[in-house]
């Protein structure tokens, strides 16, 4: 067959050289072909017992017991690991919670012991307020006094921080501590001054506020 590939590209071939040329795009299709036969039939081979590492015996009947033998053995080996893998999936979720509720309580402890040092300084802000002012100067200073314990409390209030209400409110002893008041027990006590204010840190009593009541 002759080198065509040096042939220029005006070359009007011959019909021997058209022939051959020809041929050798048959050769190459049939070759294509064959490699295709043979990747199909390789996909599409049976399974063979050899293949799952069983050896049948010749009876049918002695066949298809070990086969359902095999079946069901590979069925509950299945089912076991299914059942190891669903345990494991389980246990990493709960790992996976534990150290959430971990981290979140890590969190609210350390913000509570932030609060807790702050307690005295809110107390010297209600101290300060509690000032009357008598010059335009003294209101002016309780003028800012005032903004900045708002934006204070306003900020940890974003922390789930709330004053207990103790002004002119039932007496409750879950949330307030009487420190004056009348000897004699009544059916319902008011409070009638707040000594010491109380504060309550997402729901839960913080300190509670020192208060005097009176029979209602």
């Amino acid at each position: 067959m002759k080198d065509t590939a040096a042939l220029p590209e005006d070359h009007i071939p011959t019909p021997g050289e058209a022939r051959e040329k020809l041929l050798g795009v048959e050769d190459v299709a049939r070759e294509q072909g064959g490699k295709e036969s043979e990747v199909v039939e390789d996909e599409t081979r049976a399974v063979t017992p050899a293949d799952l590492g069983l050896e049948l015996p010749e009876d049918p009947s002695a066949a298809v017991q070990l086969l359902l033998t095999a079946a069901a053995e590979a069925r509950s080996e299945a089912d076991e690991y299914l059942e190891t893998l669903q345990r494991v999936a389980a246990d990493f979720d709960n790992y996976r919670k534990r150290i959430e509720r971990d981290q979140a309580d890590m969190v609210q402890r350390a913000s509570q012991r932030l609060i807790e040092r702050l307690l005295l300084t809110l107390d010297s802000f209600d101290a300060a307020l509690s000032y009357d002012a008598k010059t335009p100067g003294e209101e002016t200073i309780l003028a800012g006094l005032r903004s900045t314990h708002a934006l204070f409390m306003e900020t940890l209030a974003g922390d789930g921080f709330a004053p207990i209400p103790a002004d002119g409110v039932p007496f409750d002893p879950a949330v307030h501590e009487a420190v004056a008041g009348p000897s004699e027990e009544g059916d319902s006590e008011l409070i009638v001054r707040e000594m010491r204010r109380g504060y309550t840190l997402r729901g839960r009593v913080l300190r509670a506020a020192l208060v005097t009541v009176e029979h209602a």
